[in-house]
C-alpha cells in the first residue's frame, strides 16, 4: 500500500543506573515507531541477569505498565523493527540474546550485512540456523567469547575484545547497540550508512537512532557516532574506540535520511531535517516551475517540500489530501480489489481543494510507482483540472543492499522507464525531480559524505552480485553486467 522506500530500525541505549531504565527505554522507541512497526523489542540488566521482553507489533502494543514494570535494571537497550527481507515473524525480533558460558550480552541492529555468506561459510554455520545478519552478528560474537581464555575474562571488558575482533569482519551497513550485564555498547560501520547519536541524561547516557529520542526522555545531544566508532559506557562515563581500519573509513550517511526516513525534527549532521525538506521544495520550484493554482504535499514527508516549493514560486499552498493516522504499514489486502483501495485506506481527497484547479503535487519519492498512479487517478476523480508532479529526490533507479527494502531492481519504476514515461505511466500531465546536486545541497552538509548509491548505481562498497556475467561492484563502480545484476544474498535476511 505504501510505495515509498522503507528502512527501518530504530535501536536505543541507555545507561541510567539511577532512573527507570525500561520506561525510558518505551519513550525513546515511541519517538523511533516510524523506523521500524512489526517488532519491537527491550532488554534491561540489572547488573548480574539480562531480561528480554519482545514482540510482535508496534511499541504500544508489546508493552503496558505492567509489562515495563518487570524490567527492572540499571541498562538496556530497545528495538523496534522493520525488516527489509526476509520474513517478518517472532523470531527476527530483536533485540537478539546470547549466552556464552557465563557471560549474556544482547544485541540489537539498524542495517544489512553485505557478506554474511561469506562470514556463515568460516564459521560453518548451517543455513536454518541462523535468521537474520542480526542474528549471525550475534552468534560470531558468541563463538568468540566461548573461544577466550579464563584468563582474559578477569576485568569484565568480555563483550568490548570480543566486537574488537569481529567488527572488522563485518561488511556493509550496521548501527549497533549492545549490553552485557554492566555496560551499553554503541556501533557505526566505518561507512556510518546508518546513523546513532549519543545524548546525556543528568544521571546518564542514552544512544539512540535519531534525536527525537533523545528529547523524549530528557537527555541533551552530545554529538553523532563517528563512522566507524565504537563507545563504550558504564560506571566510569563514556569511553570511545575504533576498532576499523583507517583505510576503511568512508562517510557515507544514507540521504534518503534527509528526504525520507528521519522524522523531520531530527538533526544530522548538525542540520535540522525539516529545513532541509522545505529548501528540497525551494530549489525544486527554480528548478522545475510551472503554472498552477494550488501547491500540496504528500502526508507526511511531502509536506515541507511543498512549503517551499510554494515559498518560492509563489503559489498558494493548501492541503489536498487528508491522511488517516490510524493505519500502518501493514495493512493486510487479501484481495487485488483491497490492495487497489490501500491508497484510499491511507488517504482522502479534499474536493473542495482540488476540483477544477490545476496542482503542484510534492512528494518525496517514486519507487514502484503503484502508489504514485492511484493518487493521480483518485485526484482526478476529486475534480483536479491538472496534475503536476514534483519529487524532492532524483529518480531511484538502483537497489540498496544497505538497509533499504528494494533488493530487486525489476520493481523500480524509474530503473526501466524514461521521465517521460515515468509521467504517462502514473498519469500526470508533467513530472519532474530535483536533481542530485540540488538534494545534496539542500541537506546543508555538502562534502560531510552521503551514500546516494539507490539515485547513482556508485555503491561505496563491495556488494553481491548474481551470477551468470555478474561483475563485482567495488567502491566506485556504477555499472551492471547486463546478465546479472546485485542481488541479495541467501543470508541478508535485513533488519531495517
Amino acid at each position: 500500500m505504501d510505495d515509498s522506500p522503507r528502512e527501518a530500525c530504530g535501536v536505543v541505549g541507555i545507561y541510567a543506573p539511577h532512573d527507570p531504565v525500561a520506561h525510558l527505554n518505551y519513550l525513546a522507541l515511541y519517538a523511533l515507531q516510524h523506523r521500524g512497526q512489526e517488532s519491537a523489542g527491550i532488554a534491561v540488566s540489572d547488573g548480574e541477569n539480562i531480561t528480554v521482553v519482545k514482540d510482535m507489533g508496534l511499541v504500544a502494543t508489546v508493552f503496558d505498565d505492567r509489562t515495563l514494570a518487570t524490567l527492572e535494571g540499571c541498562l538496556g537497550i530497545g528495538h523496534t523493527r522493520y525488516s527489509t527481507a526476509g520474513s517478518s515473524t517472532w523470531r527476527n525480533a530483536q533485540p537478539v540474546f546470547r549466552s556464552a558460558g557465563d557471560h549474556q550480552f544482547v544485541l540489537g541492529h539498524n542495517g544489512n550485512l553485505t557478506n554474511t555468506a561469506q562470514l556463515a561459510e568460516e564459521t560453518s554455520i548451517l543455513p536454518g540456523m541462523i535468521g537474520s545478519d542480526s542474528d549471525l552478528i550475534a552468534e560470531l560474537l558468541a563463538i568468540e567469547i566461548g573461544q577466550m581464555p579464563p584468563s582474559s575474562r578477569a576485568d569484565g571488558k568480555v563483550l568490548e575484545e570480543a566486537l574488537k575482533r569481529v567488527l572488522p569482519r563485518l561488511e556493509g551497513a550496521f548501527s549497533l547497540v549492545l549490553a552485557d550485564e554492566k555496560r551499553v555498547i554503541g556501533v557505526r560501520d566505518p561507512n556510518g550508512f546508518r546513523p546513532l547519536c549519543l545524548g546525556r541524561l543528568d544521571r546518564g547516557w542514552v544512544l539512540a537512532s535519531e534525536t527525537p529520542a533523545l528529547d523524549i526522555v530528557g537527555a541533551h545531544l552530545l554529538r553523532e557516532l563517528a563512522p566507524g566508532e565504537m563507545v563504550v559506557i558504564n560506571g566510569e562515563g563514556v569511553k570511545s574506540a575504533h576498532p576499523f581500519p583507517e583505510d576503511r573509513v568512508d562517510p557515507r550517511l544514507c540521504l534518503f535520511e534527509f528526504v525520507y526516513f528521519s522524522r523531520p525534527d531530527s538533526v544530522i549532521y548538525g542540520q535540522s531535517v525539516h529545513h532541509a525538506r522545505v529548501r528540497m521544495g525551494e530549489l525544486l520550484a527554480e528548478q522545475s516551475p510551472v503554472e498552477a493554482d494550488l501547491v500540496m504535499g504528500v502526508p507526511e514527508s511531502g509536506l515541507p517540500a511543498a512549503e517551499g516549493f510554494s515559498r518560492a514560486s509563489g503559489i498558494p499552498y493548501g492541503q489536498g489530501l487528508v491522511k488517516n493516522r490510524y493505519i500502518g504499514r501493514t495493512f493486510i489486502a487479501p484481495s487485488q480489489q483491497m490492495r487497489s483501495m490501500g491508497v484510499r485506506m491511507k488517504l482522502n481527497p479534499l474536493r473542495d481543494s482540488i476540483e477544477g484547479n490545476r496542482l503542484v503535487v510534492v512528494d518525496d519519492s517514486i519507487v514502484r510507482g503503484t502508489t504514485t498512479r492511484a493518487l493521480v487517478a483518485m485526484l482526478r476523480e476529486a475534480g483536479a483540472a491538472e496534475v503536476h508532479l514534483r519529487i524532492s529526490s532524483p529518480p531511484y533507479r538502483w537497489p540498496c543492499y544497505f538497509g533499504m527494502d528494494t533488493g530487486d531492481r525489476t520493481e523500480l519504476l524509474a530503473a526501466h522507464l524514461s521521465v517521460a514515461e515515468m509521467c504517462d505511466y502514473v498519469g500526470a500531465d508533467t513530472l519532474a525531480f530535483i536533481d542530485l546536486e540540488g538534494l545534496t545541497q539542500a541537506t546543508g552538509a555538502v562534502g560531510a559524505g552521503f551514500c546516494n548509491a539507490c539515485l547513482t548505481g556508485d555503491y561505496p562498497v563491495a556488494v553481491p552480485v548474481a551470477p551468470p556475467g555478474s561483475i563485482s561492484l567495488g567502491r566506485g563502480a556504477a555499472q551492471f553486467a547486463d546478465e546479472g545484476e546485485p542481488a541479495p544474498s541467501l543470508w541478508a535476511t535485513g533488519n531495517g
